[in-house]
Order: C-alpha cells, then sequence, then structure tokens
C-alpha cells in the first residue's frame, strides 16, 4: 500500500524511466504500526528530496486503524474487488492488488464464524422466521440464492437475528435444520414461532420443538 503511495506520489512506477528529478531511496528503518488485527513490521518508502511524507502513515505515526474498516465496509455493503479498488484509489491515491483487498475482507472470516456458532438464550418468547432473496455472480453467471433470517425476542423484550443461512431455494427441511442448529446452541424453548405459509414448514417446527405455537405472518 505504502509502496503504490509512493508510485503516485512520484508519478511513475517501479523500474519505469521518468523525468523527474526526484527517485526512489530505499526504505525508513523498519518501525512496528498498531492495526486492528495487531502490531505488524512496516518498511515505510523514502525518496532522494525528502519530498514524499507518507499521507496514509504520517511520521512518527503508531498506528493505521480504521482502513481496513473501510474496505470491510464496502466489502459488507456488496461491492466488488474492482469497485473497492476504484474507491480507495479516489480516497487515498492508492492503487492496490485483489489479493490485498481479499486478504484484508477474509480476516472477518473468524468473527463471522464465532458469530454463527455463539451460545444463545434458554427462551425465546417470540420468534420470527423469512427467507430473503436475491442475486448473486458464482462462476460468471448469475445465480438465485436465498438468505434464511432468524430474529428472536428475548424475555427483555429485545430484538436480535439469531441466525443467517445461505442457501438455495427456500425449504421446510432447511429451516428444520436451521432451528436443529438453535437448539445445539442452546436454545431449549420458543413459545410462539411466526413464518409464512411454506409447505411442510408447521411439521419442520413441531418435530424440533414440539411445544412452540405456529402462527402464520399477518402479511401472508
Amino acid at each position: 500500500m505504502l509502496d503504490a503511495e509512493m508510485e503516485t506520489k512520484l508519478g511513475y512506477s517501479k523500474h519505469e524511466k521518468s523525468d523527474n528529478e526526484n527517485s526512489r531511496n530505499g526504505y525508513y528503518k523498519e518501525r512496528n504500526i498498531n492495526t486492528t488485527y495487531g502490531s505488524i513490521p512496516v518498511s515505510i518508502p523514502r525518496d532522494r528530496m525528502g519530498e514524499c511524507k507518507s499521507d496514509l502513515l504520517p511520521p512518527y505515526a503508531k498506528s493505521i486503524n480504521g482502513f481496513e474498516d473501510k474496505i470491510i465496509s464496502m466489502y459488507a455493503l456488496g461491492m466488488t474487488t474492482n469497485e473497492i479498488k476504484d474507491q480507495i484509489y479516489e480516497l487515498f491515491g492508492c492503487q492496490l492488488s485483489d489479493d490485498m483487498i481479499n486478504d484484508i475482507t477474509d480476516k472477518i472470516m473468524p468473527e463471522i464464524q464465532e458469530w454463527q456458532k455463539r451460545k444463545l438464550d434458554r427462551i425465546y418468547p417470540i420468534l420470527f422466521i423469512d427467507a430473503t432473496h436475491f442475486s448473486v455472480r458464482s462462476n460468471g453467471s448469475v445465480v438465485k440464492k436465498a438468505a434464511y433470517i432468524v430474529l428472536g425476542i428475548s424475555k427483555e423484550g429485545k430484538k436480535e437475528v439469531l441466525s443467517i443461512t445461505i442457501g438455495e431455494n427456500e425449504s421446510a427441511k432447511v429451516w428444520a435444520n436451521i432451528l436443529n442448529d438453535l437448539k445445539n446452541r442452546g436454545v431449549e424453548d420458543i413459545l410462539i414461532l411466526c413464518a409464512d405459509g411454506l409447505s411442510g414448514i408447521k411439521e419442520a417446527i413441531t418435530a424440533v420443538y414440539p411445544s412452540c405455537e405456529y402462527q402464520r405472518c399477518i402479511v401472508h
């Protein structure tokens, strides 16, 4: 990232010929920088005339927290790698590689997995379940996917998203698997479960939570 910033400031790429009197001059002494993912050693590029000061990591700065957050936020909004690259270039003047963006976004996967497996309350008075459908790119074509969403109301009356599972077309069998997963994560009882009129959904609910009352969504 810092090398890309130096290229932008000098106006030419490494090993490229230029009329610019200024040029690269190695790196400053390596120092540790704090990031949201821990402390990392960084070597900051140096120019011969000392004119190119880094905007991303100013002199004496000890951290660069927040830069990765911007990339992850754009990723969460559904932006493609190329769109993220363009936005970062406009914001910071840096030309990031696909690998670098992927490395940053991949770091959120452990957090997602931890969230998906977290322990839940023993009892939820009300659960709402539904699937939302959207189009995604897969192997060069656009396909339909379903996001199975479970929204719970806690005993304190607070809304909480308990689960989001990506799958194919909505089916009662998938919902049964998701409800079993909730049971494995500590949900012993649900008083009322509200869902649409999907074929087989009532039987799927009863199979996992026999005493749960099924209420059909009033919209349906």
